[in-house]
């Protein structure tokens, strides 16, 4: 396991530090939505005390809400490795983005166009499409995954692509397999043909370094409540995409990115918590990480970049054994069927979000017993449902849901595996 001062990352979270013991909450919900730090919780009460104002006015508080405006911008600029802030697009949540730009980019095509969407996503990168197709007369083509080794063959979606291919809308990580897909292969698939990628990277971004410009892709989007910050979704787009899209704003807004796709007034103190959150992993690249990890981005030519990735990464190689272990034990129940890549030599191209089912048992019956004991896991298709219809568990009342993150111990997946155990031996 990644040496690092677990004790430190879990003293930084409030939740968590104010548990302790053997019967302490163990918050392996994540993939719904993590705890966050506590200078996560101080920028946000700052913003609200010292920043509670419009923007645009002279006075203090609007100019520091300004300020708070602009550092967010920057700070997931720097997240996601964009070229400029404008290419950063802030509003409630990835679904209610996905859903506004997508009006935007139906414009972009014609009818008898063609979009290709996958059976791993999460639907809220699959209703929006399917709307916008339905709305503009496009031909929307499916790409399956295998399911025995929940994973996409790229050659399948050679065959999809044609020269009608104008969009390619994948995850980054699915929320269910946890499979980590090849974004930056789908993306130069797609590019050959002239189409444009979106990735969805909810998923992935707790979990790993993004960086926009080595994937290659168009748009990419992701929720800060995912990866320890507050309630907010966020949009990347290349800017020179961004310039051509269809605007659907009031008139006073501005027509240039990111203000003219930012709708109504924004949650100031969100967006404080996104830059600490952001900051955090900074943190962590500095305090936890050693130099192994910060010598790996000593070329990126931004100080908050290289602490972020080193961060990330460190993080990350943590989690893994974590992951190894926790499929491991549920691989040895009897009647117990991981639905993911559980080989030990290829966890790296999966998150610790790891969803089984066990024969006889009902998923939420299962989640429900983990809960009376302070574990708390997530139950159902979890809005996947294209990946539990492919894999037959739709009417079967989906996968119970075990997700990891960095906050995590390995005491407490020996925990959650005795509840399970003795649970599924009752």
């Amino acid at each position: 396991m990644t040496n690092i001062d677990i004790d430190k990352i879990r003293a930084q979270f409030p939740a968590i530090a104010k548990n302790s013991g053997p019967d302490a909450p163990v918050f392996f919900d994540n993939p719904g939505g993590t705890q966050v730090p506590q200078m996560v919780i101080d920028a946000i009460t700052d913003c609200l005390i010292n920043a509670n104002a419009n923007l645009g006015g002279h006075f203090t508080t609007t100019q520091k809400a300004g300020d708070i405006y602009e550092q967010a911008h920057l700070a997931m600029a720097d997240f996601v490795n964009a070229r400029s802030p404008q290419e950063i697009i802030f509003g409630q949540n990835m679904t209610t983005l996905t859903f506004h730009i997508s009006r935007s980019i139906g414009h972009m095509f014609e009818d008898g166009d063609e979009i290709i969407l996958t059976h791993m996503e999460h639907d809220a990168n699959v209703s929006p499409w399917l709307m916008m197709a339905r709305d503009h007369g496009l031909e929307v083509k499916w790409l399956p995954f295998d399911t025995e080794t929940y994973e996409f063959d790229l050659d399948e979606l050679d065959k999809l692509i044609s020269d009608k291919t104008k969009l390619v809308c994948i995850g980054h990580a699915s929320n269910m397999t946890g499979t980590i897909n090849d974004v930056k292969d789908v993306c130069q698939r797609a590019h050959a043909a002239g189409a444009l990628v979106y990735v969805d990277s909810v998923q992935y971004a707790p979990h790993g370094v993004i960086d926009v410009q080595e994937l290659g892709c168009d748009f990419l989007i992701c929720s800060p409540y995912k990866f320890f910050g507050p309630h907010m979704g966020v949009l990347w787009g290349r800017l020179d995409i961004l310039n051509q899209l269809e605007l659907y704003k009031v008139r006073p807004a501005g027509s240039e990115s990111p203000d003219c796709f930012e709708s109504g007034t924004l949650s100031h103190e969100a967006m404080a918590g996104v830059t600490a959150t952001v900051n955090y992993f900074a943190w962590a690249g500095r305090e936890i990480a050693d130099e192994h990890y910060r010598t790996r981005y000593a070329d990126t030519g931004n100080e908050r970049r290289q602490l972020i990735c080193a961060g990330m990464h460190a993080l990350s190689d943590y989690e893994l054994p974590m992951t190894k272990r926790l499929i491991e034990g549920l691989t040895e129940m009897p009647g117990v069927k991981v639905h993911g890549i559980t080989s030990s030599n290829a966890l790296a191209r999966r998150v610790p979000t790891v969803s089984f089912t066990a024969e006889g048992f009902e998923p939420s019956d299962v989640s429900a017993k983990l809960a009376e004991q302070d574990i708390y896991v997530w139950d159902g298709h979890n809005y996947a449902i294209e990946p539990a219809g492919q894999l037959g568990l739709m009417d079967k009342g989906g996968v119970v849901r075990v997700g990891l993150a960095h906050y995590n111990t390995i005491d407490e997946v020996e925990r959650a595996l005795k509840a399970i155990a003795e649970h599924l031996t009752r």
